[in-house]
């Protein structure tokens, strides 16, 4: 990892335009995670993520689909900060920890509505978009609309910037997410 490259960065060495994002992540999530301090070199990259995120976050599928799509992602990706993190926003949803840890074990799901969002999601990775008819009514067959597949599109456009440049970057697992690593 070029760790020598990406080194955290604070709201005060942090390039002009990435600084209002850092502190308003730090007043959200009550700390600064290192994944953001080192996105922070690139102002447009991390406007970019955070843009995507909340529209992702505002679209209509529910947040455990929507973090059914994310740590679907994460753990395609391997990567360990984005696990850590949204283990911890599941866990502080009260989320079933049988669900938290097939999500962590990239496995079938217990709530097939859920299982749908994630066979989906991992259908639209696998075939880059192309998915078939089959795959798609299986998705629609849950109660899930046209609308609600492309905003699994977006979820998997923002985390996998989020999970590529966490890993560019070395991002370590910050002290506040080691109990969800």
């Amino acid at each position: 990892m070029p760790e020598k490259t990406f080194t955290d960065l604070s709201p005060q060495s942090a390039p002009a335009a990435s600084r209002r994002i850092m502190e308003a992540t730090r007043q959200r999530l009550g700390f600064l995670p290192s994944a953001m301090t080192r996105l922070a070199v690139s102002p447009h990259t991390l406007e970019a993520f955070t843009r995507m995120s909340a529209a992702f976050e505002d679209t209509s599928l529910d947040v455990l689909a929507r973090e059914t799509v994310v740590l679907t992602v994460a753990t395609r990706n391997r990567c360990h900060v984005c696990v850590a993190m949204h283990t911890r926003k599941l866990r502080a949803l009260q989320a079933d920890q049988e669900l938290i840890e097939a999500l962590r074990e990239a496995r079938p799901l217990p709530d097939a509505r859920l299982e749908a969002v994630r066979v989906f999601t991992v259908e639209v990775l696998d075939r880059a978009g192309d998915v078939d008819q089959k795959a798609l009514d299986a998705f629609l067959a849950h109660g899930y609309t046209a609308e609600q597949a492309l905003e699994v599109v977006l979820g998997i456009g923002a985390y996998t910037l989020s999970t590529l440049a966490n890993r560019l970057t070395g991002a370590p697992v910050d002290p506040e997410l080691e109990p969800y690593a």
